[in-house]
C-alpha cells in the first residue's frame, strides 16, 4: 500500500523531469545542479506552510468566491510562487552553468517539481490513491507548467540586450497569476468556473510548450549540432 502511494506520487513528478530534461537537447544541464533545484523546491516547503498558516490566520472574514480568491492568490499563489522566485534567484541566477535561456526553465522547473513532491506526498497519503490520480494529471503538472512561465522569463531576463527588469517581474507576476487563476477557479466551487478550468489548463499547457520550443529553437549551442 505504501509503495502504490509512493509510486503516484513521484511518478508524476519524474516523468516531467525526464521530460524536461530530455528537451534541453543542446546542452544539458550537470545532475548536481538539477539535484540542486530539487532540493531548493524541497527546502522552500517549510518557509511556505509558516507564511501560509499566518496569512490563513489573519484571513478576514470571507465567504464563497472572497475566500476563494484570498486563498487562491494570497495564501497559495503568492506565498509558493514567491519562494521559488527568491530559491532561483538566490542560487540559479548566478549559476556558472545557466549559460543560455532555455536553462532557466529547467531550473524553475526542477525547482516545481521538487516543491510539488512534497506537496503531492502530503496530500497523497492523506487523500489515498484516487487523489494522486487526480493530482498526477493536474496539480503536479501545474507546478511544472507554472515553472516553464517562471524561468522562461528569467532566461529572457539573464540574456535580454534590452533590459532585464520587465522580464524579472514577468517571472515572478506570470506565474503568481497563473497559480491564482488555477487555484481560484478550482476553489471557488462554482459551475461556471470549474467549467471555464479546462480551456484554461489546456491554455497551460499550449504556452508551456510554445515558451519551452522558442527557448529551445533560439539555443545559441544548437549550431554545434548542424541544425
Amino acid at each position: 500500500m505504501i509503495n502504490n502511494l509512493l509510486f503516484i506520487s513521484l511518478a508524476p513528478v519524474l516523468i516531467i523531469a525526464l521530460y524536461v530534461y530530455s528537451r534541453d537537447k543542446y546542452e544539458k544541464e550537470p545532475f548536481s545542479v538539477l539535484i540542486k533545484a530539487l532540493v531548493t523546491g524541497i527546502i522552500i516547503v517549510l518557509p511556505v506552510l509558516i507564511i501560509e498558516k499566518f496569512l490563513n490566520g489573519i484571513k478576514p472574514a470571507m465567504e464563497g468566491i472572497g475566500n476563494a480568491g484570498y486563498d487562491a492568490f494570497i495564501i497559495a499563489g503568492l506565498t509558493e510562487e514567491g519562494f521559488k522566485y527568491l530559491g532561483f534567484l538566490l542560487i540559479f541566477w548566478n549559476n556558472r552553468n545557466f549559460d543560455e535561456p532555455f536553462d532557466g526553465i529547467v531550473y524553475a522547473v526542477f525547482i516545481a517539481l521538487g516543491f510539488a513532491a512534497v506537496e503531492n506526498l502530503v496530500y497523497v497519503f492523506t487523500g489515498g490513491y484516487s487523489v494522486g490520480v487526480v493530482r498526477a494529471v493536474t496539480a503536479v503538472p501545474a507546478h511544472a507548467l507554472f515553472g516553464i512561465m517562471m524561468g522562461y522569463y528569467f532566461g529572457l531576463a539573464k540574456f535580454s540586450l534590452k533590459g532585464r527588469a520587465p522580464f524579472l517581474v514577468l517571472a515572478f507576476l506570470a506565474p503568481y497569476l497563473s497559480h491564482g487563476v488555477y487555484d481560484f477557479l478550482l476553489m471557488s466551487q462554482q459551475p461556471l468556473f470549474l467549467v471555464l478550468f479546462i480551456p484554461v489548463f489546456i491554455y497551460f499547457f499550449y504556452s508551456g510548450f510554445r515558451k519551452m520550443a522558442r527557448l529551445s529553437d533560439s539555443s545559441r549551442f544548437r549550431f554545434r549540432f548542424g541544425r
